[in-house]
């Protein structure tokens, strides 16, 4: 009996390795056998033979092996996502430090510098989420920041609108993998009830790319050297940018089965408490098919809106943050500073948001979402409701208006968590990125000079966009509320010929969320 169920896995083991070798369609497979890249079925299938079912897993290891993940995973995103952000701000610093009038920049030439690098994000975003899942993800991500360091130094040698304008197009295509990328490394690693929490703890550091871009502008201005104080900017932030790129390519994992520095036991109990999620992981080869089921999907067009939407704010933000508070009467170096707390608000905001989620109950995430659209609404308001002269009050107001980083996490892990299917993720992942490439397009359109320092047009494009995004967290979970009952009903009305739910047989095999019957949608 032993020797035949040795013989069929023998059997099953084969027919992997030839669909991986392309010498069979690998749809064609028996739905129960793991489908995995070349080389790395061995271990998977190993890992459900050890951990046949979440009750052998003993809770102690489990939570020992999660504190470790989060010492080798967290920060190397975070300290990336801490770049990645002051990457963003440097223009907006640049503003204060005499980049206009160096380039002679003129009409709405500063807001096309603001849009024109999302215009390089929005053409690459889809091809590089593809490319990714044929790359090693690691060294994918790693070759691509270190490209964004280089050309955001190279922006420091630009004596003209052209060439720094096509420099921003080149580094918004070099940065169009990295959301997806740190989202994809969350999934692999983390179930989905865990997802939130991390993706916030890295997100975090936006907010601390935000203080940190205050401190690097008010230290870069008081350099007395023979460069204008806006090029040092450039140079600092790209340099820090390509050297932790170094850091990520030699220590972020590239996959759960060849994660440098765990033990053999480790990788086993790393890879069977992922059968929870039922989402897929490590399959290189991309599926059409799930390609067709992400692009007729109309979830998939929600998350394209929400990506627009939740980032009209934030373009006018990372862009005009400096301009907002200088125009409330501040030096460029207390600007500078200014920066700092807005930034330390932001981290306060997207830690609250996620200690909140992990004390209230399953589904409800997307509440949390839309408690957290209040301050930023009521800061909108005040914002653009106070007096003129009402300086301090404003500047609290529009400090108020961070809170939506909170909710945009939040939302971050409804989608890692709500799509499943290697090929299907990739896409799902670009198009949210891609609707936030046309928000931050538009965005700083809506910051006239002629309107400062109050900007009424930009900060009211903020607040209506945050009242819809308030209204489209609602629709999410009216969506996905529906879609569990679709889910529920189908497997009632199979219930006479259904055989019993083995999680083993559905948890790696590469199915979409729509595919598999046994997919729940969180919310």
């Amino acid at each position: 009996m032993a020797s035949k169920a040795m013989e069929e896995k023998g059997h099953e083991a084969e027919m992997i390795e030839m669909a991986n070798e392309g010498h069979i369609d690998e749809d064609a497979l028996p739905s129960k056998m793991v489908k995995l890249d070349q080389g790395h079925a061995d271990i998977y299938y190993e890992a459900l033979e050890r951990y046949p079912n979440d009750s052998t897993i003993n809770p102690e290891d489990e939570k020992r092996l999660k504190r470790k993940l989060d010492r080798r995973i967290l920060p190397l995103l975070g300290i990336c996502y801490f770049f990645y952000y002051v990457d963003k701000t440097t223009l907006s610093y640049a503003a204060i430090f005499g980049i206009k009038t160096d380039l002679k920049l003129h009409g709405t030439q500063y807001s096309w510098l603001s849009s024109i690098f999302y215009f390089g994000w929005l053409g690459w975003a889809i091809p590089s989420n593809l490319l990714m899942q044929r790359s090693p993800p690691a060294y994918y991500l790693a070759g691509n920041i270190f490209m964004w360091g280089a050309l955001l130094m190279l922006q420091a040698v630009s004596k003209n609108f052209t060439t720094i304008a096509v420099l921003r197009v080149l580094s918004g295509a070099a940065e169009a993998i990295a959301d997806p990328a740190f989202m994809l490394v969350t999934s692999m690693y983390y179930t989905r009830a865990e997802q939130p929490s991390r993706i916030s703890t890295w997100y975090a550091f936006n907010g601390v790319g935000v203080a940190g871009g205050g401190l690097i502008g008010y230290a870069i201005g008081h350099i007395k050297g023979a460069l204008a104080s806006w090029r040092y900017e450039f140079i600092v932030v790209g340099a820090c940018c390509s050297a932790w790129a170094i850091a990520l390519g030699l220590y972020l994992p590239n996959s759960p089965a060849t994660f440098r520095g765990f033990t053999h036991e480790e990788k086993l109990l790393m890879i069977a408490r992922m059968r929870r999620n039922q989402t897929g992981v490590e399959n290189r080869r991309i599926k059409w098919h799930q390609i067709r089921e992400a692009v007729t999907d109309y979830k998939t067009y929600m998350y394209l809106f929400m990506g627009m939407i939740c980032n009209i704010p934030n373009g006018g933000i990372s862009n005009f943050s400096t301009l907002v508070i200088a125009g409330l009467g501040f030096d460029r170096l207390h600007t500078a500073l200014l920066g700092i707390p807005q930034g330390a608000l932001v981290v306060i905001w997207i830690a609250s948001g996620a200690l909140l989620n992990d004390r209230l109950p399953k589904n409800s995430r997307l509440l949390v979402s839309a408690l957290f659209m209040l301050p930023t609404i009521s800061g909108g308001l005040g914002f653009l409701l106070a007096p003129q002269d009402a300086y301090v009050g404003r500047l609290i107001c529009f400090y108020l208006t961070g809170s939506y980083q909170a909710s945009f996490v939040i939302l971050l892990s409804v989608l890692t968590s709500n799509t499943a299917g290697q090929s299907k993720k990739m896409i799902v992942s670009g198009v949210i990125w891609f609707g936030a490439c046309i928000g931050n397009i538009i965005s700083p359109f809506f910051y006239l000079t002629k309107q400062a320092p109050k900007y009424q047009l930009g900060i009211g494009s903020l607040l209506a966009a945050n009242i819809i995004e308030l209204c489209m967290f609602f629709a999410f979970r009216f969506a996905f509320i529906w879609e569990n009952k679709k889910k529920k009903r189908a497997l009632e009305a199979q219930a006479g010929s259904a055989v019993a739910f083995d999680p083993n047989t559905t948890a790696f095999a590469d199915l979409t969320d729509k595919e598999n019957p046994y997919f729940e949608y969180v919310y």
